[in-house]
C-alpha cells in the first residue's frame, strides 16, 4: 500500500510530460503537413543527379 504513495505522483508527472511535449509538438507545427512528404516520396526526378559526358569518337583520320 505505501508502494501508491510512490506510483501515483510519478506516473502524474510523467503524464504531464507527455502532455507538455504533445503541445510542444503542436506549437512548432509538427502536425501542419502530413501528406507532403508521402507525395514528395513518390515524385521522380527526371533530371540526372550526373551528367553524362558526350561521346568522342575518333574516325581514326
Amino acid at each position: 500500500m505505501d508502494i501508491l504513495f510512490l506510483l501515483i505522483p510519478v506516473s502524474l508527472v510523467i503524464m504531464g510530460v507527455a502532455i507538455w511535449i504533445f503541445l510542444w509538438a503542436i506549437r512548432s507545427g509538427q502536425f501542419e503537413d502530413l501528406e507532403g512528404p508521402a507525395h514528395r516520396i513518390l515524385m521522380d526526378d527526371d533530371d540526372p543527379r550526373i551528367p553524362r559526358k558526350p561521346d568522342l569518337k575518333d574516325d581514326g583520320d
